[in-house]
């Protein structure tokens, strides 16, 4: 053992001179930049103090107080060099705050050790003060380590490239520190061969550093979620090694009561952790003095607006109003408990529209001065600056809220602003640390208020084109309607004329009672597809064409002649009412295209599946322009007391059935209109073909 001893005393004392000689020549190397990179000052400076450390321990011993002071300035100067690299702005407060807390543990830590050298023998002060030293190098190496591990991953990718190597040196370093202190802790003595390795451990990642004289591609920032992290476990090692401490430090004294004092603490530390975790207030105490010291900024700009899209863009079923989500993400936005949405019209009325978390309530008012006032300057309201009465004055305005806003204890009123018209106002609850408003919110109001706005606005404008479309959908009915009531008074017209002259004759009585049999039906099936769920009720089924055609070419029903010719007995997938419809515009257009005494064809066919209804006339046609460019167009006629809504109206129902309309027309020649729909089995003869 004492063989074994001295041999590790040797190889340590050796490795301690390369570990000197190399960092010394790394020191030596960086000093040529020196005056040209003034972020190559921490860097070179720490290969100076380890070069000196490793001397110490190898002349001196590990336990000397040099050594002790020069580990210390070691971590410090290593520290120095990531915060350099970290942020590349001196003077920043995000990243100083995270790096000042390792760099006081290690601080403590050297004022340990000038407290450990006038301690002699065993004392139980000496063990005491030995505990805490091996405790805090245990700590200051896991800080170290947490920030390696943030600074690395938060780089870019061409930064993570060129620090890697310098970055799993100091990860080593640290490993092998952290492991040497927690030996050192849980056995209660530097265990001598890791001391004596340290050197070797250091000679080995020495060439690593070389890396870090390429510094012209490092570009890196930590956010603002990794200065929390390595905060939030910094913490947990502080007070992990201070109850660590605490009980060994109980441990050395000679008394009946350390058993009891040690439960006390616990108690006490825990009871203070439970306080604290479960407290809003205090958690938002924190914040605000967390960004008020550590950060240029109060807010995390990036993860609130992340935040806020996703709180005001989610949809589906479950989500809330627009409205509610607009509150929501505003008051996330602020850490407020809640608010209200007023909407505002031009007229300048506010009136209350939704709310979250709002306890107290909300009434409407109008006053189109402080609408204007608000639009105008984009104006966000400071209860804090009103007066008891809910009035304030603002560069020589005035103006009054109503007495409800002040006694609901409102905090801030951000305008939603849209095309620079005001259309809402949210008033904020205040937060849990109630504080002044200042430009940082301001500009953040404003900004989220803007970008609420355009879904207020949007949410509006769909809710104004659904109601149009269905004034839409109605007149387009209407429309129809009317074309078709004007087709059924034809009929009724035409009876009227001819009655007076075949009034005796039985087979025009039939045919007229009929026809108005045929007219009431027809109004009582128009006025139904006023309803609002007429055509959904209106589904294709199979349907046999001869009763339609046999009502559409009675002789007179339209007063032009209609022939029927081919297999009419087939049956179509199609709604009788619609098909007849349908049919009913393109015959009448036929016979008003035609001249007097010219028929009007319906020729049925079959081919592949489908069943062809093909209605010609020898009309005077149309152009290939007036077919391409307005037959089936609203409201486009070529004659001159046309509703120009038939065709457009007969290819619908035929498209709404699954089938189509081709045309054929040439001027002076006529026009064929071809109707295909889906070919349907009669429902007693499935396997038979249509017959004629």
């Amino acid at each position: 053992m004492l063989v074994s001893s001295a041999m590790i005393e040797a190889i340590g004392a050796w490795s301690q001179f390369i570990a000197a000689g190399l960092y010394g020549g790394l020191a030596l190397w960086q000093l040529r930049l020196w005056s040209a990179d003034r972020r190559t000052h921490p860097l070179t400076t720490a290969f100076a103090i380890v070069a000196a450390w490793m001397v110490f321990v190898a002349v001196n011993g590990p336990n000397h107080l040099l050594s002790g002071l020069a580990e210390s300035a070691r971590n410090i100067a290593f520290l120095a060099f990531m915060h350099a690299i970290a942020v590349g702005r001196p003077g920043s407060r995000t990243i100083g705050a995270v790096y000042g807390a390792v760099a006081a543990v290690v601080g403590l830590q050297l004022l340990i050790a000038c407290l450990l050298h006038p301690f002699r023998g065993s004392t139980p002060a000496l063990l005491a003060t030995q505990a805490a030293y091996q405790a805090l190098g245990l700590t200051a190496s896991a800080g170290a380590l947490v920030l390696v591990h943030n600074l690395y991953s938060q780089a870019g990718p061409a930064s993570r490239q060129a620090i890697r190597l310098p970055m799993l040196a100091l990860a080593a370093m640290w490993t092998y520190d952290l492991h040497l202190y927690t030996v050192a802790y849980l056995t209660r003595e530097m265990p001598a061969d890791l001391v004596a390795l340290r050197g070797a451990i250091l000679a080995l990642v020495a060439p690593f550093f070389l890396a870090a004289g390429r510094k012209e591609s490092w570009s890196i920032e930590l956010s603002r979620a990794a200065t929390f992290q390595s905060l939030s476990l910094l913490a947990v090692f502080a007070y992990l090694i201070l109850m660590m401490s605490a009980t060994r430090a109980l441990e050395y004294l000679d008394a009946t009561w350390v058993d009891g004092a040690q439960t006390l603490i616990l108690l006490a530390m825990t009871a203070t952790l439970l306080f604290l975790i479960p407290s809003r207030r205090i958690r938002a105490w924190l914040r605000v003095k967390m960004a008020k010291h550590f950060f240029q900024h109060r807010y995390d700009y990036r993860a609130q607006w992340q935040r806020f899209t996703r709180t005001i863009g989610t949809s589906g079923p479950d989500a809330l109003p627009i409205g509610t989500r607009i509150v929501k993400a505003l008051a996330q936005a602020a850490d407020a408990p809640g608010g209200v949405l007023l909407t505002v019209d031009p007229d300048g009325r506010f009136d209350p529209a939704a709310e979250w978390n709002w306890r107290s309530g909300a009434e409407s008012w109008i006053d189109p001065d402080l609408a204007a006032f608000i639009a105008r300057r984009a104006f966000v309201l400071d209860f804090g600056t009103l007066q008891p009465d809910g009035s304030s004055k603002f560069e020589d305005t005035a103006f009054a809220l109503p007495s409800w806003t002040v006694e609901s204890d409102a905090w801030a009123g951000v305008p939603l602003l849209h095309n620079d018209c005001l259309i809402g106002l949210v008033l904020l609850a205040p937060p849990p640390v109630r504080r002044r408003i200042d430009w940082e919110d301001i500009d953040l109001f404003r900004t989220a208020g803007v970008e609420a706005a355009s879904y207020l606005a949007e949410t509006q404008a769909q809710e104004a084109l659904a109601d149009a479309r269905k004034f839409d959908e109605f007149n387009r009915r209407f429309a129809f309607i009317m074309h078709d009531i004007k087709n059924v008074l034809s009929q009724i017209s035409l009876v009227a004329r001819n009655a007076e002259r075949h009034a005796d004759n039985p087979e025009f009585r039939a045919d007229m009672i009929a026809t108005l049999q045929g007219s009431a039906r027809k109004m009582t099936d128009l006025l139904a597809r006023l309803s609002r769920g007429a055509s959904e009720a209106r589904q294709p089924r199979p349907t046999p064409l001869a009763p339609i055609i046999d009502g559409l070419s009675r002789a007179g029903a339209y007063g032009g002649q209609v022939i029927a010719e081919g297999v009419i007995g087939c049956w179509v997938d199609a709604d009788a009412a619609s098909l007849e419809q349908a049919m009913a515009h393109l015959i009448l257009n036929g016979i008003e295209a035609s001249a007097n005494g010219q028929p009007v064809t319906v020729r049925v066919e079959e081919k592949a599946g489908d069943v062809a209804i093909v209605i010609s006339d020898r009309g005077s046609g149309m152009s290939a322009e007036f077919i391409r460019t307005r037959l089936f167009q609203p409201f486009a006629s070529t004659k001159d007391a046309g509703f120009g809504v038939g065709a457009y109206e007969a290819r619908a129902l035929v498209e709404a059935m699954g089938g189509r309309i081709d045309v054929v027309s040439r001027e002076g020649e006529g026009s064929s209109f071809t109707v295909t729909l889906p070919v349907a089995r009669q429902p007693a003869q499935i396997e038979e073909s249509c017959t004629a």
